[in-house]
């Protein structure tokens, strides 16, 4: 059965090399989800946080695995970290995908970055990252697996409960670091919070 599949990344720094990951004649055009054009996705992004999350929502509708394309800074994108807990919590099975091995339009790769799913966990305190599979697009030869990958993480997914929703671990550990600063603070000293809401870039 072919999966339909919400594919999630950096779009700035990444769409070329997710194109790659969509031109692969894998997946059939009318089952992926997840890519816009740069004057659309501007559009939505004029209209506001509101819009940018019913596309989102939209998009992943009837789709069965979100496809976390992992570049050098997707770990960092907001938007991906929704795109993350929304696939999860809906019922989608998660596949991270490294795709900074896949040259760009100068002949490049890139740097590898952190994988995002070690940012979230299960209530029991199961980090997605650990029951999750992540694969490289290259050294993996994903244009051949990338079906049997989708199989593999719908079936792992259905090993949970709906009840089984993911948080953010990064939310708990702000929350840690924002009582070491509140206490710093008392105490006369005030270091910065590179952890802050207001120092992340939000984003795709």
């Amino acid at each position: 059965m072919a999966r339909k599949i919400f594919f999630s990344f950096h779009y700035e720094r990444d769409a070329w090399r997710a194109g790659q990951v969509r031109n692969c004649n894998v997946i059939s055009k009318e089952d992926q989800y997840g890519f816009i054009d740069a004057a659309d996705w501007e559009e939505v992004k004029k209209k506001g946080d509101a819009a940018i999350e019913k596309w989102i929502g939209d998009q992943m509708e009837n789709t069965t695995v979100t496809a976390v394309l992992i570049g050098a800074q997707t770990a960092d994108r907001e938007w991906v970290q929704h795109e993350i807990m929304e696939g999860w919590n809906r019922g989608n099975g998660i596949i991270g995908i490294r795709i900074h091995n896949i040259k760009d339009q100068n002949q490049k790769t890139d740097t590898p970055g952190r994988n995002p799913l070690e940012d979230f966990k299960l209530p029991d305190g199961t980090v997605l990252s650990s029951i999750c599979k992540t694969y490289d697009w290259v050294i993996d030869d994903g244009r051949k697996n990338l079906g049997k990958w989708a199989e593999e993480a719908a079936e792992i997914r259905s090993r949970h409960a709906e009840k089984d929703e993911i948080v953010r671990r990064l939310e708990e550990n702000a929350s840690k670091m924002s009582a070491a600063y509140t206490a710093s603070t008392s105490s006369g000293f005030a270091p910065r919070a590179p952890w802050s809401s207001n120092n992340v870039k939000k984003g795709r």
